[in-house]
């Protein structure tokens, strides 16, 4: 029997936890599933789109705090091959520091949001972190009273935008770094459930 997502979270919630949604949340299911079958670069373009939003929303509230934005324009950068790692990895870190810079349940997790959406770059399984911190981000600012109906907006919204680039990842004029061109290699969000579900039927 399927649960609310407020009642699936509430106790979360009521403790404070950093993070309310997790792989085991049921409302991600599907999202989880369809994030398994995609290309590194596709689940890269997904999580630099979907951070637009949270970033705007960061900066009308911190606009002298260009962290967030530096830790994407240099994980761009970096999946286009223009940067090293170190130089990503240094912005990504930077967006995480913000978080414990400010006292605003909302903004903590968008910080953290952005970290994880740069990050994707490196491995896909941050893709969810973004997911994960940005929906905890939604539920602080619409409260949980009325929760239900604004993060299932928007999880559809993250499931309709992956198969928009499931679509046309292949179509983009653009000169990916060569770790994001070799799709022999496993889809790492997939290898990690996979590990979850054997330790769960052992």
């Amino acid at each position: 029997m399927s649960v609310g997502i407020r009642a699936s979270i509430e106790l979360k919630f009521k403790k404070g936890n950093q993070l309310l949604f997790s792989r085991d949340s049921e409302c991600l299911q599907a999202l989880i599933g369809l994030m398994e079958m995609q290309k590194h670069r596709t689940l890269v373009m997904w999580s630099f789109e979907c951070a637009k939003e949270p970033l705007s929303t960061f900066e009308k509230k911190y606009p002298n705090d260009i962290r967030l934005r530096k830790a994407l324009e240099f994980s761009e950068a970096w999946a286009l091959g223009n940067v090293k790692m170190p130089e990503a990895k240094k912005a990504i870190l930077a967006a995480h520091a913000a978080a414990k810079e400010i006292n605003d349940k909302e903004c903590i997790a968008i910080a953290h949001a952005i970290g994880h959406a740069g990050a994707t770059v490196h491995v896909e399984t941050h893709a969810l972190g973004l997911v994960f911190y940005e929906l905890t981000a939604f539920v602080h600012d619409v409260g949980l009273e009325n929760c239900d109906l604004a993060v299932s907006r928007k999880i559809n919204s993250y499931y309709e935008r992956l198969i928009y680039w499931q679509e046309n990842i292949d179509r983009l004029n653009v000169k990916w770094a060569k770790f994001l061109l070799d799709d022999a290699r496993p889809n790492k969000e997939k290898l990690l459930n996979q590990r979850r579900r054997a330790h769960l039927e052992s």
